[in-house]
């Protein structure tokens, strides 16, 4: 009496490819048993087949492990285990098993490719492009090997071999649509946008419902700055893949490129829609709102996106500016103490609390979280004059100057450092320095003429002071 049903019939190397795949495992299994691998060879070579494709990898390996103790020198059944090995990640055996099947069959130029891409994965990029050149000497026109070495050449950023190369591709086979779609990648990244573009648009030909292939488009149609026609391109990705977030988020960035802010505001929702830990959408809904004027939802999504990420410098920076705008000055402080905490180096979060405390009137605070900025942005004109602003007005003479001086070195043509220098030495009767500052400022700028006039008028009236200026 037959151990099998009807699936299987007298031949036992027929393979009901129909059935639910465990259940012809189990019977293979029960075959190799009832009767030995010899007698089932064509069934065996078909489940290992579906073991592959159901990624049914242990089974797979049980099988071909069972067929290599009776054929040990088939490489077909070695490269079969080497496949196997690769699904599981076991790469160092699976790079052994396809070693030994080239050395039974040398000129197999599959097992080659197969053979570079386990040595791509492993790191050993160098054996993984010889691999692929060895399978060129034993088939030239190996379109899959040259596009494989054109991406090992991509990876390293070799952008004109790995073009090179893919033109290679499509010059044995003009439909090998991956070839123009990484070439448009490789172009775009040497900043060739009008030639990537071209590419992209003959994958698409080849690929046109490929939500990628538009995204793509859209992306170099946004650094031609064609915005227009970007929008065109996200939405035919979104259109074919409606849950494409990075389509939905560059669509909002175009749209408040373009000013649509309120559609911006739209898209953006949506990719937090589809991605509830986005925290640059949630970051981006804020800033719309903060630039069109509405600090309470900007509030709301600064504070959505600090919940995702509660290391998120610029949403805390960025609320603190709100905080400031509404006159919740203590929130404004301790945003902005939380992004000086966040980010030791940042110039703006010491610049965005030395203000603060500024117009708090905490003027000796102001003055050393100044100090901190410049420390941080030495350079930095607004930090300086300011600076200078608050000595000034803390009495801090000699202070002010200093910082004004550091202005001037900055932007030598800066009337109003020169008017501030004038106006402290006014105070320290250094008359002859304050002249000459004056007739610099007056020189650069001829308008602070009149705020001079209305700050000291009794100077300004004097026969003695026009002399010095030269006026008389």
């Amino acid at each position: 009496m037959s151990l099998f049903d009807s699936e299987y019939n007298d031949d036992l190397n027929t393979y009901d490819a129909s059935k639910n795949i465990d259940e012809e495992i189990k019977r293979c299994k029960e075959l190799i048993r009832s009767s030995g691998v010899y007698n089932c060879t064509d069934t065996l070579e078909e489940i290992l087949n579906d073991c592959l494709d159901e990624n049914k990898l242990e089974d797979g390996l049980y099988f071909v492990n069972q067929l290599l103790e009776v054929f040990p020198y088939n490489s077909e059944y070695w490269v079969k285990k080497g496949l196997f090995y690769n699904g599981m990640l076991r790469y160092s055996d699976a790079l052994d098993c396809f070693e030994k099947g080239l050395s039974l069959n040398p000129g197999d130029s599959e097992t080659l490719l197969d053979k570079a891409a386990v040595e791509e994965m492993m790191g050993l990029f160098d054996n993984a492009k010889e691999s692929l050149n060895a399978a060129i000497a034993i088939e030239p026109n190996n379109e899959e090997a040259y596009f494989q070495i054109a991406l090992l050449e991509q990876r390293n950023e070799e952008y004109r071999k790995a073009i090179a190369l893919f033109e290679k591709v499509i010059s044995i086979d003009p439909a090998f649509s991956e070839a123009f779609y990484e070439m448009g990648y490789c172009f775009e990244c040497i900043n060739q946008f009008e030639k990537s573009l071209e590419a992209y648009e003959k994958f698409l030909e080849l690929e046109p419902y490929s939500p990628n292939g538009w995204y793509n488009r859209g992306v170099v149609l946004v650094k031609l700055n064609k915005l227009e026609k970007a929008l065109d391109s996200y939405d035919l990705a979104i259109s074919i893949k409606e849950d494409f977030p990075n389509a939905w988020f560059n669509k909002a960035n175009a749209l408040a490129d373009l000013g649509r802010l309120q559609q911006a505001v739209v898209c953006f929702k949506k990719v937090y829609e589809l991605d509830k830990d986005d925290e640059a959408s949630c970051y981006n809904i804020a800033n719309i709102y903060e630039e069109l004027g509405d600090a309470l939802n900007a509030v709301k999504y600064y504070t959505e996106a600090i919940k995702i990420n509660e290391s998120y410098y610029e949403a805390y920076l960025a609320r603190g500016y709100c905080y400031d705008a509404i006159g919740k000055f203590h929130l404004a402080l301790k945003d902005f103490n939380k992004a000086i905490s966040l980010s030791q180096d940042s110039a703006d979060a010491w610049y965005a609390k030395a203000d603060l405390e500024y117009s708090l009137g905490k003027l000796k605070e102001a003055v050393l979280s100044y100090t901190e900025a410049i420390k941080i942005e030495p350079d930095n004109y607004d930090i300086w004059f300011n600076l200078a602003e608050t000595y000034l007005e803390m009495g801090g003479w000699l202070e002010a100057l200093e910082a004004f001086d550091n202005c001037i070195r900055i932007d030598p043509e800066d009337a109003d450092s020169y008017y501030g220098k004038a106006k402290i030495n006014f105070i320290l009767s250094r008359t002859q320095e304050a002249v000459e500052c004056l007739r610099t400022a007056f020189t650069i700028d001829p308008t602070i003429k009149s705020d001079f006039a209305k700050e000291y008028p009794e100077i300004k009236s004097s026969r003695l002071f026009k002399k010095l200026l030269g006026e008389i």
